[in-house]
């Protein structure tokens, strides 16, 4: 793969054999995110788990301190009193049978969030074939199933993410955009791994997380020392 000339010269700052300490790395990412665009900074981790066993799954959700920078556009399916609370709370689209009908049938996915209060799934469950593979179906376990359908629009406005396993056992995560700076990066990035490190299921056997690196949109991968990854721990 060719890549451009800021890639190039920013690929030059980092040492591709070495594993940072958790603010160098951040602080290395804002110098070389040099898009003309604000670009998100990722954190990708490798887990020491297989995510095709149930009792080693890794999944959450958090919501990190400094948000995400992005604007959040959140769905509701809900009726009644908990439609009138997730509108009041300022999410965007909220329906009940009409949405999921719009959903399967014009394809409308023009949200970064669903929330549905638990009356619901029986409804939404029907659109698991459409939200799943997005990662946009609504879960207890991200707290995208709950009662209280304005408390889940707050928290998904206010930087909320969810962290989840992929095949290959990474977790990828936004913590953020290169302008918030190196202090409010690390506060989200340690919001997030501490969460993902309470979350260590059980049956995980020997180290835990095996790598995680940081970067970009656009820029260059910089590692993190595994045995580091919290200032806290160093």
């Amino acid at each position: 793969m060719k890549h451009g000339k800021k890639y190039v010269d920013s690929a030059k700052l980092v040492d591709r054999s070495k594993l940072y300490e958790s603010t160098d790395a951040l602080d290395l990412v804002i110098k070389t995110a040099k898009a003309k665009f604000d670009e998100t900074v990722e954190v990708h981790v490798r887990l020491g788990v297989d995510s095709r066993h149930a009792d080693q799954q890794v999944r959450g959700a958090v919501v990190l301190p400094n948000g995400t920078g992005k604007k959040v556009r959140v769905a509701v399916f809900a009726k009644g009193a908990d439609a009138d609370a997730a509108t009041a709370a300022g999410a965007e689209i909220v329906g009940a049978e009409d949405l999921v009908a719009k959903i399967q049938g014009e394809g409308f996915l023009d949200f970064d969030v669903a929330i549905a209060a638990p009356n619901m799934m029986g409804l939404v469950g029907r659109l698991g074939k459409i939200l799943g593979p997005r990662g946009l179906m609504p879960s207890p376990k991200a707290g995208t199933v709950t009662p209280d359908v304005a408390k889940a629009v707050n928290d998904a406005k206010a930087g909320k993410i969810e962290y989840r396993l992929d095949k290959t056992n990474i977790i990828h995560c936004p913590i953020g955009k290169a302008s918030f700076g190196v202090d409010k990066l690390y506060e989200n990035y340690a919001t997030l791994l501490d969460a993902i490190i309470k979350a260590k299921p059980a049956a995980a056997k020997g180290q835990y997380i095996r790598s995680c690196t940081v970067a970009s949109t656009m820029g260059v991968g910089v590692k993190i020392n595994p045995n580091k990854v919290l200032k806290t721990a160093e």
